[in-house]
């Protein structure tokens, strides 16, 4: 039976986490516009530099390498942003999924100490029944942690992939941009 005690404590923790989280989220929301900001002076920048250099063109010839010239950047700049980004949104993830793990933890920790004092406190003849009933428990626990890492390995492996994705698109805008000139 729980004290008025300890679900005051729980609910005090369980606000405590929600305005950690919410403060984790806005750090994220202001990463993003910063970022959003700064991506955004920068091609506001470049496109006035683009102008001024298209409208001193003299022929075609040279509006084609002018043009050349932009796309290797482009790609190279397309990439660091969509890594700042990916960044942004796994630190943002990392923190819910810490926060997560260890409510998980808490929780199952509780939870064990409640079977536990459930089985102290069971009726004689019930041994097989409260056997079964920490296999159960103790199968989920397998199961939860078995997820746990794969979505840890799915994560890392999709970030091998966008990091791969990103190497890739910046060498082919090199190469075209070679090809071009």
């Amino acid at each position: 039976m729980l004290t008025p005690e300890q679900v005051m404590a729980s609910n005090k923790a369980a606000v405590e986490t929600l305005f950690g989280l919410t403060t984790k989220a806005f750090e994220g929301i202001e990463k993003l516009v910063e970022l959003n900001v700064t991506a955004s002076r920068a091609a506001l920048e470049e496109v006035a530099t683009h102008t001024k250099s298209v409208l001193s063109v003299k022929d075609a010839q040279e509006l084609l390498a002018l043009q050349a010239g932009l796309l290797q950047p482009l790609a190279e700049k397309t990439a660091a942003y969509s890594r700042h980004l990916y960044d942004i949104a796994t630190g943002t993830t990392g923190e819910f999924s810490k926060a997560f793990e260890g409510q998980a933890a808490e929780a199952q920790s509780k939870f064990m100490g409640a079977v536990d004092s459930a089985t102290k406190n069971a009726p004689a003849g019930s041994e097989a029944a409260v056997a079964v009933m920490k296999g159960a428990v103790s199968a989920a626990n397998n199961a939860f942690e078995s997820v746990q890492k794969a979505v840890k390995q799915a994560t890392e492996a999709a970030e091998a992939n966008f990091n791969a994705v990103a190497a890739n698109a910046v060498n082919a805008a090199k190469t075209t941009t070679a090809k071009k000139r």
